[in-house]
C-alpha cells in the first residue's frame, strides 16, 4: 500500500482522536520515557504494521518500534507483536489509533485466511469486493492480501463490472459490452449473469471474465462445462465458510465475498507499559 495513502488515513484518524490535545496524557511528566509491548489476546493473522509505524511517526518521530512479527504472520494468544520505546505521553496518545488500525486490519486478514484455507487444494482464488468500511478500502484490501486473498477492482474507476441494473439500462449485455469497449478497451471487463441465457450471450460477446450470481452448485458445474476455456468464471452470492469449499470444488476460477471486509471482528490486542 502506498505510503502517502497510509499517511493520509493516519492523519485523519489522529485528528479524530486527539482533537485539541490529549488531556489525560498531561498527567504524565513531559520528559518521562517508557517501554510498552503490544500483545495479541487471541489467535490472528497480523496486518497493519505500517499503520502502527505511521501513527507513532506522526505523534513523535523519536519513538522506536521493534517488531517481533510481520504482516501476514500467524500469531497465538499472548504473543508479543512488538516492543515500543519512547516518550510516555506520546505512547499514550498514539495507543488507541495504532491499535484501532492493527486490530481492524488483522481482523480482515484473519477472516480472509480462514476463507483461503477452506478452499483447500482447489484452484479458485478468494476475491474481495467493494463492501468495505468507508474510508478504509485501500487498507482493507491490503489486509486481504496479507491473509492470502486477492483484490478485485479497487473502485468504480479501474474495471467494468456490468451488473443487472447496467444491463437493464443499456438494453442488453451485448449493448453494454459494446459501449464499455468503446469507452475503455484496455481495462478489465466483467459481466454478471443470473441465467444460462445471459451466460451464453456474454460468451458470444467474447467476455473473458464472467460473474455467476447466486448459481447453485449444480449450476456452477454446468457453467464451468459450458464456458470451458472461453472465460474465467467467478462465483458470488451467499458465500460463507460453510459453503466456499463446495463452491471451489465446482471448478470456478474465482470466488468473491463481501464477508471478509464487511463482517469483520476486530482482533483483541492490548498495549501495556512494562519496566525497561
Amino acid at each position: 500500500m502506498e505510503k502517502t495513502a497510509i499517511e493520509t488515513l493516519v492523519r485523519t484518524a489522529l485528528q479524530e482522536d486527539i482533537g485539541t490535545g490529549d488531556v489525560t496524557a498531561q498527567l504524565i511528566p513531559a520528559g518521562a520515557e517508557s517501554v510498552a509491548v503490544i500483545i495479541s489476546r487471541e489467535a490472528a493473522v497480523i496486518a497493519g504494521c505500517p499503520f502502527v509505524e505511521e501513527v507513532m511517526r506522526q505523534i513523535d518521530s523519536n519513538i522506536r518500534i521493534e517488531w517481533q512479527v510481520s504482516d501476514g504472520d500467524q500469531v497465538a494468544p499472548d504473543d508479543t507483536l512488538c516492543v515500543v520505546r519512547g516518550n510516555s505521553r506520546a505512547l499514550l496518545t498514539a495507543e488507541r489509533t495504532a491499535l484501532n488500525f492493527l486490530q481492524t486490519l488483522s481482523g480482515t486478514a484473519t477472516l480472509t485466511r480462514a476463507y483461503v484455507r477452506a478452499i483447500g487444494e482447489h484452484k479458485a482464488r478468494v476475491l474481495d469486493t467493494r463492501k468495505t468500511i468507508p474510508g478504509l478500502r485501500l487498507a482493507q484490501k491490503y489486509a486481504v492480501t496479507c491473509g492470502g486473498g486477492h483484490n478485485h477492482r479497487v473502485g468504480l474507476f479501474d474495471a467494468f463490472l456490468i451488473k443487472e441494473n447496467h444491463i437493464h439500462a443499456a438494453g442488453s449485455i451485448s449493448a453494454a459490452v459494446e459501449e464499455a469497449r468503446k469507452i475503455a478497451p484496455d481495462i478489465l471487463l466483467e459481466v454478471e449473469v443470473e441465467t444460462f441465457a445471459q451466460l451464453d450471450e456474454a460468451l458470444a460477446c467474447g467476455v473473458k471474465r464472467i460473474l455467476l450470481d447466486n448459481f447453485s452448485l449444480d449450476e456452477l458445474r454446468k457453467a464451468v462445462a459450458i464456458a470451458g476455456e472461453q472465460a474465467d468464471l467467478e462465483a458470488s452470492g451467499n458465500i460463507d465458510l460453510n459453503t466456499i469449499g463446495a463452491v471451489a470444488a465446482t471448478g470456478v476460477d474465482f470466488i468473491s465475498t463481501g464477508s471478509i471486509t464487511k463482517h469483520v471482528t476486530a482482533i483483541d490486542l492490548s498495549m501495556r507499559f512494562r519496566d525497561a
